[in-house]
């Protein structure tokens, strides 16, 4: 029998216990503030009264999770008291961690919306800093995940919000335990397996408990750690191997004068690591560090690098072009500098900047960002040159090796070369390991082959030239063209997500373009391509090379190629209404900055539809650093190896929820060899079966052995209705929930074909109505005191059956035509126009997104279109029908809530706009009649709630129409 949720808390408690935690019992939220009060009392050495801890309490009350993670670091905070003068308070002390108190509790019960118990709570100085939810051994740990995030939304935030202090979350069954910042908007997939420094995953929670929730190791987390994101305000736990990277480097700022270098695979967060890193050196005494330059190249110092800089030290990033600016800051009081390596190069190297000789003699520490950068052999040196206690630490996630080294003038050198030991690695087998990136699809097509039909060896190619007008011959291009708009669809989700097209020179680029430009035009895809290209010779791919280049930001040189790139800007002008130019250098950079964030926010709440690009074409550019989590497709038509290859590719693995599966690579050149080589170079010889995704008879077995397992649950959809117990029922949509994941792959892959399974389409459109039909149970209001049902904790991951295609503009398409149909006299086409009402029918039922508006668009049916005259149109009468319909709500919400319909109607199209629902001032604003203080919390959740309800039902997935 396996161990049970009650004995893995009791062990764990105990094992806490030893561990130097005190037990207190503590089982509401009165215990909870009489609790606190002692241990604030305790830690500051002072007493309170009733009167000076009831401010204490308000003051803890006010702000956000972000707010309250800024309030709990400060060095102290002021409270009035009772005799006029100021009380100050020190919440955590972060400086010396382990000098705080410890206790540990277990089943503290809470009430907000709903009635909560909590399974384990850490406390610090009488704040719940942890919380730990536990499932027995057998049960999925994200059971324990969604359990969290239900208590977030129901009850966290009641009793003066003190589980909002939580900083940490852990969740466990015993054998699997993971942990996590606590940002209520994240993924299971931000959800992190604790490591040894050899990235050894440490699973069992006894030994978890060991490691991490030993009071100082913990402590050390919570107080140097955890990055306060400012841009987003998020919390954000650091995983184990950036932990051990900036442990690593500040071990040898404090004790040394050695450089180092981080090895961590592409999209394993080398960015927050290294800032992490920037934040504890500049602790330091100024006499081990004057300075912090943090390098980066000008490709990569975004708006959003820039962002968090400057929050964390003020005018600290230097964004301007001006190698004078750069010298200010040198010689000035800043500690950290954010920099390019383009300027940094410029300041040491022009004798007009004599006011920097000041640092020629103290310490400097240099962090570079991606140094496997190529030009950053010319700036080592200067720098070596010119500062005589500098200290350098690279962050890469493919060093250069023996094996990828290539000589320029100063040598052949490695990363080992420029800057010595290697102080951590976690390669590519590591991070898929633990699901911090993806898996690679690879599909190779059109290899260059000879007329007897075999391979050629592109590296041993006799007439380049030959080789180059093959290649780049508008016969071959275009049948490219037309393979890549003919499955486009099916590598990004229908376009739920963006790709990259990386070709071999600018006149490839022009030519992809032109097509993509001219079939679009001829009404033969619907694809956004956009691009960006400079005509300098690293833009041209040296066919032996292989290695990407750096981009050049300068305006291109060739006339004819900036004209073209004018007509390219012009064409994405029109298409988002922007206003680019590449007439100099300053309008290029901002055009390739528009580019990036365009790519980049498509993952956030807010980004609009209408402002997606599909395909990004590039020759180098945006092929290393750039990280996007929503392009999941790369389409290669040039030649790649060693870091060029890992680096380009690596562009589609950020993880991003379920749906993102893979990382698609298309190769329409033979690179295979060179894909096992660079996999082998920059993890192991075995690690191909790690890192790139089985072969697609593999997931129809998977499959197809899934269906089998399912049948055995519920032989038929109809069955399901039979499931009685709830447990039968989770049995069944975890059965049908491993399902989708699969297909999910398996619609990927470009041989995909219904036929191949042992299900076809309409059973699993049948099951898939079925396991709504469950999901809205969860949802529904008379579902008891919502923690009693089991259904609720269950993960029914709807992102996998959610098709933007089908919204209510497509609903009223179909509609149109069979009203049409069903006015023919022919009984063949009016049996047409039946059909065609059915298949609507079944997809308000099966498509996840039109759920909410389901029972509108039936009304609409049944009540409306029967007194149409033919020559009404339907969407017309739809949108006249809607509009009443969304004021006859406002109304409703209105009334209910007592809210002022002018403020109501401001909210909505506020959230229309920014994505970003009403802050509780303006909610309360909107109101007859402002809440008591006590209530306003759960007023404003039903509030918002009810908001959400209705621009999900009104506004979203409404598709192209004018209503």
């Amino acid at each position: 029998m396996s161990q049970s949720e009650a004995e893995l808390e009791r062990q764990l408690i105990i094992q806490l216990t030893e561990l130097g935690y005190d037990k207190v019992i503590i089982t509401n939220a009165e215990q909870l503030k009489v609790n606190l009060r002692r241990q604030l009392e305790k830690h500051n050495k002072l007493t309170l009264s009733e009167t000076e801890f009831s401010r204490v309490l308000n003051k803890l009350d006010k702000g956000t999770v972000f707010d309250k993670a800024e309030l709990l670091r400060e060095p102290k905070i002021q409270i009035t008291g009772d005799d006029d003068t100021p009380i100050y308070l020190n919440l955590l002390n972060t400086e010396h961690w382990c000098q705080n108190q410890y206790q540990v509790t277990h089943q503290i019960s809470q009430e907000g919306t709903y009635k909560n118990r909590y399974d384990v709570t850490l406390l610090i100085n009488g704040l719940p800093l942890v919380q730990i939810e536990l499932k027995r051994r057998g049960m999925e740990i994200k059971e324990a995940f969604n359990q969290i995030n239900r208590y977030q939304r129901q009850s966290f935030w009641s009793e003066h919000g003190l589980f909002q202090f939580v900083q940490l979350f852990v969740i466990s069954n015993g054998a699997n335990t993971k942990y996590y910042a606590n940002n209520r908007h994240q993924d299971f997939k931000q959800t992190f397996t604790w490591s040894t420094m050899d990235n050894e995953q440490i699973n069992e929670l006894e030994l978890f408990a060991e490691i991490f929730l030993e009071k100082c190791h913990l402590s050390k987390m919570i107080c140097k750690y955890i990055v306060l994101h400012q841009s987003d305000k998020i919390l954000m736990a650091l995983r184990p191997y950036q932990f051990y990277a900036a442990e690593a480097i500040y071990e040898k700022v404090k004790t040394s004068d050695q450089n180092g270098y981080i090895w961590h695979t592409t999209g394993s967060g080398k960015t927050l690591t290294s800032f992490k890193t920037a934040q504890l050196i500049c602790e330091l005494p100024e006499e081990k560090v004057a300075k912090v330059m943090f390098v980066v190249d000008r490709a990569d110092l975004d708006y959003q690098t820039a962002l968090e800089f400057n929050y964390f030290s003020e005018g600290c990033v230097d964004e301007t072009k001006n190698t004078r600016s750069l010298v200010q800051q040198m010689s000035g009081n800043n500690r950290l500098i954010v920099t390019t390596i383009q300027k940094l190069n410029n300041a040491i190297t022009n004798e007009r900047y004599g006011e920097i000789e000041t640092l020629k003699n103290q310490p400097v520490i240099f962090i570079f960002d991606e140094c496997h950068r190529s030009q950053f052999g010319t700036t080592h040196k200067n720098i070596c040159a010119f500062f005589n206690k500098a200290q350098m630490f690279g962050f890469t996630g493919t060093p250069i090796l023996e094996d990828n080294a290539t000589k320029n003038e100063h040598g052949k050198r490695t990363t080992k070369d420029l800057f010595g030991e290697r102080l951590h690695s976690y390669l590519l087998p590591h991070a898929i390991g633990d699901q911090n990136v993806l898996r690679f699809a690879v599909e190779y097509w059109g290899k260059l082959k000879r007329k007897d039909g075999s391979l050629i060896d592109e590296d041993k190619a006799v007439a380049s030239i030959d080789k180059k007008e093959f290649f780049e011959s508008e016969d071959r291009i275009n049948n490219i063209v037309d393979w890549v708009i003919h499955n486009h669809n099916r590598k990004t989700h229908n376009k739920q997500f963006s790709s990259m097209m990386c070709v071999s020179s600018v006149d490839a680029l022009n030519t992809y373009y032109d097509l993509f430009k001219r079939k679009k035009e001829a009404g033969e895809h619907d694809l956004r391509v956009v691009t960006i290209f400079t005509y300098s010779a690293n833009e041209e791919d040296i066919e032996a090379d292989g290695l990407i280049g750096e981009p050049d930001f300068d305006i291109p040189e060739n006339m004819h190629s900036r004209d073209k790139l004018e007509s390219y800007i012009d064409d994405y002008n029109k298409m988002y209404k922007t206003n680019h130019s590449a007439k100099d250098s300053k309008g290029f950079y901002t055009y390739y900055k528009d580019i990036a964030k365009r790519m980049k926010e498509r993952d956030k709440k807010s980004f609009k539809d209408e402002d997606r690009a599909d395909i990004l074409l590039v020759v180098n550019m945006f092929l290393t650093g750039f990280d996007a989590k929503k392009l999941n497709t790369l389409y290669v038509d040039k030649n790649l190896k060693h870091h060029g290859l890992i680096q380009a590719f690596s562009r589609t693995n950020r993880i991003l929820g379920e749906l993102k599966s893979q990382g698609n690579i298309i190769c329409f050149r033979n690179l295979k060899p060179k894909t096992d080589e660079a996999i082998a170079l920059f993890s192991n010889k075995n690690a191909s079966e790690v890192v790139l995704m089985d072969p697609y008879d593999t997931y129809v077995d998977k499959f197809n052995k899934e269906v089998k397992e399912l049948e055995l649950i519920t032989p038929t959809p109809a069955d399901v209705d039979k499931l009685l117990s709830e447990k039968d029922q989770v049995r069944f949509i975890q059965a049908f929930r491993a399902l989708m994941r699969t297909l999910n792959v398996l619609k990927c892959f470009t041989e995909f074909v219904f036929d191949d399974l042992l299900m076809d389409d309409d059973t699993f459109s049948n099951y898939k109505s079925k396991y709504l039909d469950l999901y809205e149970k969860t949802r529904s209001e008379d579902n008891g005191d919502g923690g009693d049902s089991i259904l609720n904790d269950v993960d029914f991951e709807l992102e996998l059956i959610h098709k933007d295609k089908i919204n209510v503009a497509y609903i009223l398409e179909l509609l149109a035509q069979a009203y049409q149909e069903s006015q023919s006299g022919d009984e063949q086409i009016k049996a047409q126009g039946e059909e065609k009402r059915r298949v609507i029918t079944d997809m308000l039922q099966q498509e996840s997104q039109l759920r909410s508006k389901r029972t509108l668009i039936q009304k609409f049916i049944e009540e409306y279109m029967p007194t149409l005259k033919p020559s009404q149109s339907i969407q017309k009468e739809f949108a006249i029908y809607w509009d009443a319909e969304k004021e006859s709500a406002i109304n409703t919400l209105c009334t209910e809530e007592k809210l002022k319909i002018d403020a109501l109607k401001q909210m909505i199209s506020a959230y229309l706009f920014s994505g970003k629902m009403p802050l509780r001032d303006t909610v309360f604003d909107a109101m007859d009649e402002k809440p008591k203080l006590l209530q306003r919390k759960k007023v404003f959740e039903r509030i918002s709630e009810k908001i959400f309800d209705f621009i999900s039902t009104f506004e979203d997935d409404m598709g192209d129409l004018d209503i």
